[in-house]
């Protein structure tokens, strides 16, 4: 039996390192890794990995992020959320996102490889320590409950992310290949939807919600 093809996406070396020695086992094989949410993209699309393992919080693109742009064609892959936030609501919202586990970096020693198995065979893991709490608030979600992001579209999260990264307008209409005057527009919509007014409000804003450090 072919080992598993694993992508690994953290932008901390110390993390892949950690990585490394915890999964190594003949039965997986790390064909790539990478350390922001657009490389992942990319690499994504080239390796066609099995499993994909990445961080919530990236440069360039957060993890959901990337997994929603991921699964657009992509419904196969495995993807396992391997994490420091224990906040329920990243974990619903990766979940949501189409993940198929979510692990937290403080227990990855003794969860990240069963999460892998869980997810191979079809199943969802969530860490123990919170798993009851996310059973909780997937439910409540489905029912009636919605984040002001899912109010945005997904290339106005981006430009959210890159604006709290303190890039300038020019330089995030070169990363997305869109005009400048189109970046200026998504930046007022986004902080219209979510009742910002200000620059410093909006990277508060982002780092309280993981979408940057």
């Amino acid at each position: 039996m072919k080992p598993l093809r694993l992508l690994l996406a953290d932008d901390h070396d110390i993390v892949i390192e950690g990585l490394r020695r915890v999964l190594d086992h003949p039965d997986f094989e790390i064909a790539g890794v990478v350390n922001d949410g657009r490389s992942l993209l990319r690499a994504a699309q080239d390796i066609q990995p099995d499993i994909i393992i990445t961080d919530v919080t990236m440069p360039l693109l957060n993890g959901i992020e990337a997994v929603r742009e991921i699964r657009k064609n992509d419904r196969n892959v495995r993807i396992i959320f391997l994490t420091m936030h224990p906040d329920v609501t990243f974990a619903t919202e990766a979940l949501a996102a189409g993940a198929s586990g979510y692990v937290l970096k403080n227990s990855a020693g003794e969860e990240l490889v069963t999460a892998i198995r869980a997810a191979m065979k079809g199943n969802v893991y969530v860490a123990r320590s919170i798993a009851e709490a996310v059973k909780h608030a997937a439910s409540s979600r489905a029912k009636s409950w919605r984040s002001p992001l899912d109010k945005l579209t997904s290339r106005q999260r981006e430009v959210l992310q890159l604006l709290a990264e303190g890039l300038h307008v020019k330089e995030i209409a070169s990363k997305l290949h869109v005009s400048p005057r189109t970046v200026e527009f998504h930046k007022y919509r986004v902080m219209d939807e979510l009742g910002l007014r200000t620059g410093a409000e909006l990277a508060r804003y982002a780092a309280r919600h993981g979408i940057v450090t």
